[in-house]
């Protein structure tokens, strides 16, 4: 395959992917509709101080969870390896006892993977509520001083004048008033832990 061929797929395949991703919206010339204003919460979220450090924060939990998994993972995989090595030296009772506790450990090692990856998403939900309920009285104020009738999300208008994206002015009003937030990683439901037993 040429390397035009190979440009040419690589070229294709990313205009094909360009719909599923999110597109500020165009401006498409200065007439402004009174009333009509626009927000961008995943701008607001992403670009604000606070969501800046619930970012790094939740990174920083990821991380530690995962040298801990990490550290759990070097035993079990030092385990496996010397059971390959051993297999064939061993009695079938030996062998299949040896087999039946490695998938034990191993099954226990995944239900504790997929606990972190709940943990992560429960703690992310958290903190983002968190700053919206931050954000909302931020947005309610400069949609008041804007005299907006309408609020629409930005992300999703193919386009408009953006004299009335509130965005920028959402962004200052909350890193005025949160510019950090500390969480540690939340803790397993106890629901889902019951239901597993």
């Amino acid at each position: 395959m040429s390397f035009q061929r190979v440009l040419t797929v690589a070229v294709l395949a990313g205009a094909l992917m360009l719909p599923l991703t999110a597109v500020q919206a165009q401006s498409l010339g200065d007439k402004s509709v009174p009333g009509v204003c626009m927000l961008s919460r995943g701008a607001v979220m992403s670009q604000s101080k606070v969501g800046q450090a619930a970012d790094r924060r939740l990174k920083q939990l990821i991380q530690q969870a995962d040298s801990q998994l990490k550290a759990k993972q070097k035993p079990l995989s030092a385990a496996v390896q010397t059971f390959r090595k051993n297999a064939e030296s061993m009695s079938d009772s030996e062998r299949q006892s040896e087999q039946k506790s490695l998938q034990q450990r191993l099954q226990a090692f995944q239900q504790d993977k997929q606990k972190l990856n709940v943990r992560v998403r429960i703690t992310r939900a958290k903190a983002m509520k968190r700053i919206g309920k931050a954000i909302d009285p931020v947005v309610a104020n400069v949609y008041k001083q804007r005299d907006c009738g309408i609020l629409l999300d930005r992300d999703t208008v193919l386009g408009g004048n953006q004299a009335n994206d509130l965005t920028a002015a959402v962004i200052k009003g909350l890193d005025a008033k949160m510019s950090t937030i500390s969480f540690n990683l939340a803790p397993y439901p106890q629901q889902a832990s019951q239901q597993s037993k």
